[in-house]
């Protein structure tokens, strides 16, 4: 659905906002379509044939149409699931954070990706172009950085942490800072010099000339929207938390295990589309609760407070 369809969701005030916690039989007469957000970052049409695989599952399963929406950035997701008018999304551990802190019972966190190793975490690699002159952090003095959205855990929140952590401050090391739109976004304005430099997410498993074994690089790669040789990785963070797959709090407890039930055997089922989804190679859904993010949503509750 056009990312238009999202804002007009957003803004809409129907009687599909809230629903009774406890499931009843007719649950489906109060949920006649089970909607999913999409976070920005890819353009559009890439996320919904790579999510298309998931809609058409949860739909039979559910025995109700499963309509996406994109949104063309973080924001957009985060602001439909606080308002009650998305009911499933894959978010990064910052947007969730920032969800929790607006509003403890909108969502709750279901599974996090494990990857090939089966650990639960990811880095944020900063990369510049391969003919740069920029091999390691302490070389982006005087040079600019792309961010890709603010509400990006491994595109801003960590980075920025990271680099405060280790003495920098920003607004006198870097030539300017600015946001990309998005983490392909970002990698295009560093390919095409409008920036010198950019931050991501990526597994942290495998070659990162490769593009690692998942991420916004891998998804790129696949979708033959960079090469890896064009780029060179000059810094990665320590490990973040993988992002959540969350789902309304409100929602009746069936949909929830409906949900659940196929995520829980997505890798073993069906392979590709947990590809797809998860933007690259793992070994499946692990459950998780909120105690996972803790340290995330106090990295973002410092971030609120010092930008206040």
């Amino acid at each position: 659905m056009h990312t238009k369809a999202l804002a007009a969701l957003l803004v809409a005030t129907t009687a599909l906002s809230t629903f009774p916690l406890t499931a009843s039989a007719d649950w489906r007469n109060d949920l006649p379509v089970f909607r999913i957000g999409l976070l920005g970052g890819e353009n559009e049409a890439d996320r919904l044939r790579n999510n298309d695989c998931m809609a058409t599952a949860l739909s039979e399963r559910l025995g109700v149409p499963v309509e996406m929406f994109p949104a063309p950035d973080y924001a957009g997701v985060m602001q439909g699931l606080l308002a009650g008018q998305l009911d499933y999304a894959a978010l990064g551990a910052s947007g969730y954070a920032g969800i929790y802190l607006q509003d403890a019972d909108a969502v709750e966190p279901i599974f996090v990706t494990k990857e090939a190793d089966g650990s639960l975490g990811y880095i944020a690699p900063m990369y510049v172009r391969a003919d740069s002159d920029i091999h390691s952090l302490e070389d982006m003095e005087g040079h600019s950085l792309a961010y890709a959205d603010p509400n990006s855990t491994s595109g801003y929140i960590v980075p920025r942490f990271e680099l405060r952590r280790a003495g920098i401050v920003e607004e006198e090391f870097f030539s300017r800072t600015g946001f990309g739109g998005g983490h392909e976004q970002a990698v295009i304005a560093v390919l095409q010099g409008q920036y010198d430099a950019g931050v991501t997410w990526a597994s942290g498993q495998g070659d990162p000339a490769e593009g690692y074994t998942r991420g916004n690089l891998k998804r790129m790669i696949d979708n033959g929207l960079l090469d890896m040789a064009d780029l060179r990785i000059i810094w990665e963070s320590p490990i973040i938390p993988n992002g959540p797959i969350v789902i309304r709090q409100a929602l009746p407890q069936e949909v929830k295990d409906i949900v659940i039930d196929y995520l829980a055997t997505q890798h073993e089922q069906d392979i590709e589309c947990y590809y797809n989804v998860s933007y690259g190679e793992g070994l499946g859904w692990e459950p998780v609760t909120h105690e996972f993010f803790e340290g995330i949503v106090e990295m973002r509750r410092e971030e609120l407070a010092g930008s206040r």
